[in-house]
């Protein structure tokens, strides 16, 4: 019995050890990489671009296919240049310390694109995306590109308007490009 114990105990740990042979963490260079939110408003655009966030990224080194990708970050870190416009999206977040994350789930090919899925969670309200990436490696460095399109309606949030003639639309596109070395 106890030498059945131990040959299952070998076993299990046998298949944990393979199963995360796979996997090599990517440490991400925030320097070279950047993640920006396009909006557009009535008779202008404008871009975000989030200065600080935490990123956890691994993945099969042989493949290329992404294991985890979690991505956190603070509103107050997302700037627009506009010193106004970033305090009036913090109070339209509901004022404090409004936070945001990421999860990813799956990936698939389609059309001859690789598409991820993953969790967002913006203003406490979770939901599905989906959207295409892609991924180079060059030596040891990784670059992940990738854009998603939101609505920030769905997560619970106002349109913005302002003078009774601006509006901000409502569809966001996020714009990614993660580098980092394995």
């Amino acid at each position: 019995m106890n030498q059945m114990k131990r040959l299952i105990g070998a076993a299990l740990c046998g298949m944990l050890m393979v199963a995360s042979a796979g996997a090599a963490t990517l440490k991400v260079d925030k320097a070279r990489s950047r993640i920006q939110v396009d909006g557009r408003s009535t008779g202008h655009g404008f871009t975000g671009t989030l200065k600080d966030y935490t990123a956890k990224v691994s993945g099969d080194p042989a493949t290329m296919k992404p294991h985890t990708f979690e991505l956190s970050w603070e509103f107050k870190d997302l700037k627009t240049e506009d010193k106004k416009r970033d305090a009036e999206m913090i109070k339209w977040l509901g004022g404090g310390s409004p936070k945001g994350s990421f999860k990813f789930i799956k990936t698939w090919e389609q059309d001859g694109k690789t598409h991820a899925q993953g969790r967002i969670t913006i203003h406490g309200v979770d939901k599905l995306i989906a959207f295409p990436f892609t991924v180079k490696k060059d030596g040891n460095w990784v670059t992940i590109d990738g854009v998603a399109t939101l609505d920030y309606e769905d997560f619970g949030l106002p349109i913005i308007r302002a003078l009774a003639v601006m509006k901000v639309d409502p569809e966001l596109t996020v714009r990614f490009h993660i580098v980092g070395k394995v």
